[in-house]
């Protein structure tokens, strides 16, 4: 299938319809289930400490049972949820945008919907992303600081 189906609108209303029914269903039902998201635009209240955040790759998989399941609710934009981290459990809320979920898994591990759809911000090209994106994960690397430290000096 062409990736440029995946990146048409219709498809991210049909997605993002999809996985907020078949959450809103799961709710209905009280079924645990997980989820994979893209940890970038989650929105924690308060923001963890570095350490933990650090921690996280670029997908995290969060199970939402228990406490974590009871404080969940979900509207057309964004799934919410408050969860701890770390060995303290430090409480945070999360504020998860619907087209961040990769995977919506119930049971053991049986992915119930799949999600191609990219998260793109409407406002930039898909050039200015990319770059952006390359940018960021280039600074990310301890390695490639000093890099940033040139730039900045070449443009005084």
């Amino acid at each position: 299938m062409s990736k440029e189906i995946f990146q048409s609108k219709e498809y991210k209303e049909i997605m993002q319809k999809c996985l907020v029914d078949t959450i809103a269903l799961l709710f209905n039902e009280n079924k645990y289930f997980s989820i994979l998201c893209r940890v970038e635009n989650i929105e924690f209240t308060p923001m963890l400490p570095n350490d933990i955040y650090q921690q996280f790759g670029s997908e995290i998989i969060f199970s939402l049972s228990g406490y974590t399941y009871e404080s969940a609710s979900i509207n057309k934009d964004y799934l919410t949820f408050e969860a701890g981290f770390g060995s303290e459990s430090i409480g945070s809320v999360l504020q998860i945008p619907i087209l961040n979920i990769l995977h919506l898994i119930i049971d053991n591990n049986t992915p119930l919907v799949i999600n191609h759809a990219p998260l793109i911000e409407e406002d930039k090209s898909p050039k200015e992303i990319i770059k952006n994106n390359s940018m960021e994960a280039l600074m990310n690397n301890p390695e490639n600081q000093k890099l940033a430290s040139f730039r900045k000096a070449q443009k005084k």
